[in-house]
């Protein structure tokens, strides 16, 4: 369960739409789906092998424990339609992003064409289809952007300019990324990406893709830190399953810091070595 929520927030710092995160520092970067999946590949690998480092020490008797072994089932079908179609809506990232489109377009895409082949066979419903969407999750999402842009319209923007620091060389990155994190386990990471993003943009492409480090590897210290954590919270709960609050701020704390400056030393490099 924990390695589900904290990848679910770590593991999603490669492709620009990976994460709603993402998606809003891909805007503001300037840079191209590959370049910015090219900046962002060694600091990906560096935060999930911290994560699994970590998981795996902390986790280590119940994993060397072992777990009942599943009862043999036949041969499982490939997905053969449903793993062509997303490898053609990934491509459709890249080639929107090439054109000048709003990659939303090839998500969209992708999406009819799974829906319209699952209501062919029979095999959901309109009514699902739509649940499927997560409508209160959406406007919630609405309603905290909302509440963002009035919050920064009324004084945040300019209190939080004399925190970000200016440049991009790695004390200035560190320093993005920390202010991100920290904000992120105030006010969640969707408020702070928005916050912060005006704001870091100016200084370049590494300065916004260390925001997003701090985003999305720092709310994996708090409940309130990610959307993908509350949502997390919710499912575990619907399941029976209790979640200890001191043992993932225990792990937050083994996890967030170690991961997020190996990550943005990690990116720094990538930044010399590709170029922002």
């Amino acid at each position: 369960m924990y390695a589900c929520t904290h990848l679910s927030n770590t593991a999603s710092l490669l492709l620009p739409v990976s994460n709603l995160t993402n998606l809003l520092a891909f805007a503001a970067s300037g840079l191209s789906f590959t370049r910015f999946a090219g900046l962002m590949v060694l600091p990906w690998l560096v935060a999930i092998g911290v994560e699994y480092v970590v998981l795996r020490r902390v986790f280590a008797a119940e994993l060397d424990a072992g777990a009942q072994a599943p009862s043999a089932a036949g041969p499982t079908e490939l997905p053969l339609f449903a793993l062509v179609t997303v490898g053609c809506t990934l491509a459709g990232f890249v080639l929107t992003s090439a054109v000048g489109i709003n990659p939303a377009w090839a998500a969209l895409g992708g999406a009819l064409v799974l829906a319209a082949r699952a209501l062919a066979q029979r095999r959901t419903t309109p009514a699902a289809i739509v649940g499927a969407a997560g409508l209160p999750f959406l406007a919630f999402v609405l309603a905290l952007g909302i509440v963002v842009r009035a919050v920064v319209d009324n004084g945040l923007a300019s209190a939080l300019a004399h925190l970000v620091p200016h440049g991009t060389g790695l004390p200035a990155l560190l320093a993005v990324a920390g202010l991100a994190a920290v904000l992120a386990n105030v006010v969640n990471n969707l408020p702070a990406v928005l916050v912060l993003l005006p704001l870091t943009a100016p200084a370049g492409p590494g300065a916004v893709l260390a925001v997003l480090l701090g985003v999305n590897i720092g709310p994996n210290l708090t409940y309130a830190g990610s959307l993908a954590t509350l949502l997390w919270r919710r499912i575990v709960r619907e399941h029976g399953a209790e979640v200890d609050l001191r043992e993932f701020t225990r792990l937050g704390l083994l996890v967030v810091p170690a991961a997020l400056v190996l990550a943005v030393l990690a990116l720094w490099m990538s930044l010399h070595a590709i170029g922002g």
